[in-house]
């Protein structure tokens, strides 16, 4: 598999480029991010000055002018964040994190070592961690892109023609263009959504009978969507 059956690089991260090529398998585009970050000259760049009181900063980290800040949260270094970007109230940017132009980066959201291309929407209670988000993907409210087993071994990919040992113990979701996860789903460790896949939302509707259980069931179909 390669990265640009998911997502391509947009133009608002053309710096980037060297480090996530469309040829790349798309796990590695995981590893680069720190490399990536680690390479950009901060000292050069025109970050954004009006930062609010409660907003605190730690490290090297680049806003663009344009992007809209809530009253209050926490960005750790090294980061950059794109135009109109809008972050919300207590959103938590936990180092290593690269997003596009564009996103939503919501209140009481954790991102770490993540890299979120162009009009990526996580607007509630999300964690992104180790993970890369392709263009216009979103996320419902609490959905948890999960990147560590339970077992602490390295986390491989299970792909329809056979099973890629990737050496990291660490990896959350990839997500394909378009991609959706719904509300308070849970991506398992190395979980890949191709482009415009939707994983439903983890919810019940209507009448539960008395002493009824009601378990998910993994299901999986195509369906049709507007391109």
């Amino acid at each position: 598999m390669k990265a640009e059956q998911l997502f391509s690089l947009p133009k608002s991260l053309e710096h980037f480029a060297e480090y996530f090529k469309g040829d790349m398998e798309p796990w590695l585009w995981v590893q680069n991010i720190k490399t990536a970050l680690d390479n950009v000259d901060f000292d050069k760049l025109e970050s954004k000055k009006d930062i609010p009181a409660g907003i605190t900063i730690e490290g090297k980290v680049y806003i663009h002018p344009s992007v809209k800040l809530p009253p209050f949260g926490f960005i750790k270094g090294p980061a950059w964040i794109g135009a109109n970007t809008e972050m919300r109230p207590g959103c938590f940017v936990r180092g290593y994190v690269i997003i596009g132009e564009g996103c939503v980066i919501g209140n009481s959201c954790e991102y770490k070592n993540a890299m979120l291309l162009d009009n990526v929407e996580t607007p509630h209670y999300n964690y992104v961690g180790d993970s890369v988000l392709g263009n216009k993907s979103h996320l419902g409210a609490g959905v948890i892109c999960a990147n560590l087993r339970l077992d602490r071994a390295n986390v491989p990919i299970n792909l329809p023609e056979g099973t890629v040992e990737t050496g990291m113990r660490k990896l959350g979701a990839i997500l394909g263009d378009q991609a959706e996860a719904g509300c308070n789903s849970v991506l398992h460790p190395g979980t890949i959504l191709m482009k415009r896949a939707i994983v439903l939302s983890c919810a019940f509707g209507g009448v539960l009978e008395e002493n009824t259980i009601v378990a998910p069931r993994i299901e999986m179909r195509k369906i049709r969507r507007r391109k």
